[in-house]
């Protein structure tokens, strides 16, 4: 595996140990411990976390060291408006562009997904079905953007809302994104993601109260 392989690799590790929260916020990262855990060394551990504090999931503080950042529920709305303003730009390039086996893969995923599937499962999938949409629009560029908010939005679930927020409806809309996505129906594409962002959000509103303002 090549360096870049292996970097990416930790990356990805960690960042899921964060957005998990195996690492809590506030979490001291030694890269020792950090090496004993993911099995990688001290090179790519080192670039990870670079790409890390990049993005703001770690902080590191000169003569004290790296820590898991601390995040705030008030963020969502930004991170919402965020995805709001580029996934469905993405959904309609992806309809565009998106070759038949990215849609028979997306149905594969929604398809193995069980009735009785935990909500860490169902994260997954949504993530899953994402991602084939983010590679299907053919910008790499947006791709990275969106994956980064979209694990910080993860992260919220996971320390606010892991046993309300209803992750059914989230599935079934990516079913019917699907559809749209086969017809290669760019607009309909576009309109569902920007519905699925929001009806995401105002699940979270219901939820938090008024502390959140609406995704406009």
């Amino acid at each position: 595996m090549s360096g870049e392989s292996l970097t990416h690799t930790a990356y990805l590790l960690l960042r899921d140990m964060i957005v998990t929260l195996e690492l809590p916020p506030g979490a001291v990262l030694s890269q020792e411990d950090l090496q004993e855990r993911t099995g990688l060394g001290r090179t790519p551990i080192h670039q990870a976390l670079q790409r890390l504090e990049h993005e703001e999931f770690v902080v590191v503080i000169p003569r004290r060291g790296a820590f898991v950042t601390n995040v705030d529920v008030l963020e969502l709305p930004v991170l919402y408006e965020s995805r709001a303003l580029l996934e469905p730009y993405m959904a309609r390039e992806a309809a565009r562009r998106g070759a038949i086996s990215d849609w028979d893969e997306m149905a594969a995923v929604l398809d193995e997904l069980k009735a009785s599937a935990t909500f860490h499962q169902r994260v997954a999938v949504d993530r899953r079905c994402h991602e084939l949409i983010w590679a299907a629009s053919g910008n790499r560029f947006l791709g990275r953007t969106v994956d980064a908010l979209y694990a910080q939005s993860d992260r919220l679930w996971h320390m606010h809302l892991i046993e309300i927020t209803d992750m059914r409806t989230t599935i079934e809309e990516h079913r019917q994104m699907l559809a749209v996505l086969r017809s290669g129906d760019g607009d309909a594409a576009a309109a569902l993601m920007a519905d699925h962002i929001r009806s995401l959000h105002d699940q979270i509103s219901a939820v938090i109260g008024s502390s959140l303002r609406p995704v406009s």
